[in-house]
């Protein structure tokens, strides 16, 4: 592992983060945050969105500040990825309908293209059944962090629970409970690595942070630029995630080894304890590149070798064009449509090419064989 390439002295650090998504990436810049997703016929589907203007007192205040940016990462990741499943669903639809009548879409025009017209309000923007949407994520985030929960912090302590009758040391039992902890999370990465999608989800996120450390190293956002660097960063919320297994430990230890239902207890009322450890511990080692910050990074950079692939050109074109969504002008309004390169709105298109459905793709066929018609009759 080479640590000049991933702690990168001559970088400018900057607070610039991402997701892999289905087919895509999101990328959060300090002002806006950007969805990138590419489409079965190569062509990029962007959404942006402004960011609240005012930051919570609790997110400065260390220790708690991890907390909040947490469970604000669970919504906005399961957002992010609804929406790009969405996004796909809705055109790779058109597209199927499209080759099956055998009008193969040439260009990214013939499906609508939307654009802000205006600066839209810094509150951010949910669908017209909000309500319902917001209930729905914050149900999927609740189911997901019960599995979390449930395998990664309380089935270790249950199955460690034996062990009691042969090592007499609450340390050695703690330290026991949390290396099956880190076990049995490396297996469920390694498992799930080898599905196909799993694969290419684990692509876009090396994208992501290839592309992040092009722009901190400052140089031109191509893909040619960002495949010269690692596909593993300091920042990256899987060594969030290793850092959370090793403080769990630790903390574990100190405790001693009580009762069944006392350790459920105590591991379960300090995860947030935890994770605000954790997200320190992870913006000092972004911040830092000293060797006592490259020995405690060396295990999340280890289990980032599994969650990240090289990527190919086009899925750097897909991360670039995120991040350069992010580093607009304040006051550019949120835009969602297709996009090029740059992360720029394509032209739009106007009458019948502006369709918003894709049934109206049949209706278009119609309406131009009428004035077909039409005109040969009145030649």
């Amino acid at each position: 592992m080479d640590f000049k390439r991933i702690f990168i002295k001559e970088a400018c650090p900057t607070k610039i983060g991402g997701q892999a998504v289905i087919e895509g990436i999101m990328m959060k810049g300090e002002g806006r945050t950007s969805i990138v997703v590419r489409l079965a016929n190569g062509k990029m589907f962007i959404k942006t969105q402004l960011q609240k203007a005012k930051e919570s007192k609790a997110a400065k205040i260390p220790i708690i500040r991890g907390i909040v940016i947490f469970v604000d990462s669970m919504v906005t990741g399961m957002k992010t990825l609804t929406y790009s499943a969405e996004i796909l669903e809705k055109y790779d639809e058109v597209l199927d309908e499209e080759e099956g009548q055998g009008q193969g879409l040439d260009s990214a025009e013939e499906i609508p293209v939307i654009a802000a017209s205006e600066p839209q309000s810094t509150e951010a923007k949910e669908p017209e059944n909000s309500k319902g949407f917001g209930l729905a994520i914050i149900g999927a985030v609740v189911i997901a962090l019960v599995f979390v929960v449930g395998i990664f912090i309380i089935v270790p302590t249950i199955v460690v629970n034996f062990a009691d009758n042969f090592i007499s040391s609450s340390v050695l039992l703690n330290i026991f409970e949390g290396l099956f902890r880190i076990v049995l999370f490396v297996l469920y990465i390694v498992l799930i690595s080898k599905m196909k999608d799993i694969q290419t989800v684990f692509q876009f996120h090396g994208a992501e942070h290839q592309t992040i450390h092009c722009f901190e190293g400052g140089l031109e956002l191509t893909p040619e630029n960002a495949e010269t660097y690692e596909t593993l960063h300091p920042r990256c919320g899987t060594s969030f995630l290793m850092f959370v297994m090793i403080i769990s430990l630790l903390l574990f230890s100190l405790l001693g080894w009580p009762n069944l239902l006392m350790r459920i207890a105590s591991r379960l009322l300090l995860i947030p304890i935890i994770a605000g450890l954790s997200y320190e511990l992870l913006k000092f080692a972004g911040k830092s590149d000293n060797i006592l910050v490259e020995i405690l990074s060396v295990p999340g950079l280890l289990l980032q070798k599994l969650t990240t692939r090289k990527p190919d050109h086009a899925q750097l074109e897909v991360a670039i064009a995120a991040l350069k969504a992010v580093l607009v002008d304040e006051g550019k309004p949120e835009i969602e449509g297709f996009c090029d390169k740059n992360g720029e709105l394509l032209p739009e298109e106007s009458g019948l090419e502006k369709c918003s459905e894709a049934g109206m793709t049949g209706i278009k066929k119609d309406i131009e064989e009428i004035i077909e018609i039409t005109e040969e009759t009145f030649a």
